[in-house]
């Protein structure tokens, strides 16, 4: 149980994180309330694509895509631009996390096999880049203004 509730945690805000970063991006103005709404709908997809006996990973294909519809319904942002932010996205929350691991297999000075089988310790260092992500978007309407009328909902 408490292993859900620590994926839940932490896929909620990273799952939020990088749908507001990638609207931030396309100059949408963030409504947190709807972000973090569908951040809970789509960690639930994300959670039973991942327990389903398919080949692992596909669940982050899963939530690329998914987000990009998400993007392409609720907002007037072309499908293509709305794709290209999620993807750059994904690709800073798959930096962050590289660095991150790196740092926490530093700083516990032990070997990235063990962090993983710690299932707390391991869904616990998730929660940085999360924060990161939503800093990025709410940093990013600071230099890129949103657009008015961006929102179909």
């Amino acid at each position: 149980m408490l292993q859900e509730v620590l994926f839940f945690v932490q896929g909620i805000s990273e799952t939020a994180g990088i749908i507001a970063c990638s609207l931030a991006l396309v100059k949408v103005k963030l409504r947190w309330g709807l972000i973090f709404a569908i951040g809970v709908v789509l960690t639930a997809m994300i959670y039973i694509i991942r327990n389903l006996p398919i080949t692992f990973g596909l669940h982050t294909v899963a939530a690329i895509l998914l987000t990009a519809l998400f993007i392409a319904r609720a907002t007037r942002v072309p499908p293509s631009k709305g794709f290209m932010a999620v993807f750059v996205s994904f690709t800073v929350l798959y930096l962050a996390e590289t660095t991150m691991n790196e740092v926490f297999i530093i700083l516990l000075n032990t070997e990235i096999s063990k962090v993983i089988s710690e299932d707390t310790l391991w869904k616990l260092t998730g929660l940085p880049q999360s924060i990161l992500l939503i800093s990025i978007a709410l940093l990013i309407p600071k230099y890129r203004k949103p657009l008015e009328g961006m929102w179909r909902i």
